[in-house]
């Protein structure tokens, strides 16, 4: 079972799942519309293995329903944009905190053998000290990443008060086909592929960027890893690039140079920016016979690849 399947980290989730020969039912959140969000960009034969069902995690009833017969749980429904949660931090806590609730209580009452719940690397804000570890202090800096630290501390809770065996798997940021341009790395392509500068806000800071492939892969690992039941684990690469760098590397691939324009709308509060993140993902190499395979180089070749160049031709594919 896959909460969030809609998503972008979920729905390539589900693939790998069902790549790995597992029987998948994918949690979308019902709209009126019907759609399934990114698990509609899989090849057919993959779509088509995927028990779809529809809901919503803030719904008690629907994650119950939704949960009842799995084995194993991989818990990524969530509101995720940093600017929005400034915005609208209600619905942050809503989906994530109280959203969690219900899938916690849901897998105890159906005694699902694994729930692997699905953290963000923001929850650590700046770093401290780098690289990152999971002892490293929790210090949130926006309501997205206090709704995911949240969300955390309950299932660590239910882990010590219930049993409840849950494992929470921290992926660093992810990127690749199917994203939205929320995030960092659409952003910067499929404005270079439209041709025009890059409007962009902090350039410095600094993030650990893991191929989409390489985190589902580490989710569906965590699935089945012995022994990781009450344990953070998280997903990284070990290698920063900032975000001027991203520019720079998408340039390289583009073959030719691209002009930045910094916009102060695109800041974040300066006391909520973060700064620097870096993983030290040792503990999913011992934990999870886990590896990033995927180099930014690759990567960004390959998310370059699905845009085709001329993002144009695939407005629903970046724009949420």
């Amino acid at each position: 079972m896959v909460t969030g399947a809609g998503g972008f980290i979920p729905g390539h989730v589900c693939a790998e799942l069902v790549h790995r020969g597992a029987r998948v039912r994918a949690l979308c959140r019902y709209t009126s519309h019907g759609g399934i969000g990114t698990l509609q960009a899989l090849a057919p034969e993959v779509r088509d293995a995927i028990e779809v069902v529809r809901g919503d995690v803030r719904d008690a009833e629907s994650a119950g329903d939704a949960l009842r017969g799995a084995g194993a749980v991989i818990h990524a429904a969530a509101e995720i944009a940093v600017p929005y949660s400034q915005a609208n931090p209600r619905a942050f806590f809503e989906t994530n905190v109280l959203g969690s609730l219900n899938v916690a209580q849901a897998a105890r009452r159906h005694g699902i053998r694994r729930l692997v719940h699905v953290s963000s690397s923001e929850v650590y804000g700046t770093a401290r000290s780098v690289p990152i570890t999971e002892t490293h202090p929790v210090a949130p800096r926006s309501p997205y990443a206090a709704s995911k630290a949240g969300a955390d501390a309950l299932m660590s809770s239910f882990h010590h008060s219930f049993g409840l065996p849950v494992a929470v798997v921290r992926p660093f940021n992810t990127y690749g086909p199917h994203q939205t341009a929320r995030a960092l790395v659409p952003t910067v392509m499929t404005q270079a592929l439209a041709g025009g500068p890059v409007r962009l806000g902090a350039l410095n800071p600094t993030r650990d960027l893991t191929f989409v492939t390489d985190t589902a892969a580490g989710l569906a690992d965590a699935v089945e890893a012995p022994g990781i039941e009450g344990e953070v684990i998280q997903l990284g690469t070990g290698r920063e690039l900032s975000v001027r760098e991203v520019v720079e590397l998408v340039g390289a691939l583009l073959d030719r140079e691209l002009e930045i324009r910094q916009e102060p709308e695109r800041l974040r509060p300066a006391s909520s920016e973060v700064d620097r993140l870096l993983s030290d993902a040792s503990r999913a190499h011992e934990r999870l016979g886990w590896t990033p395979r995927v180099a930014p180089e690759e990567g960004f070749r390959r998310t370059l690849e699905w845009l085709g160049r001329r993002p144009v031709e695939h407005p629903e594919r970046y724009v949420t």
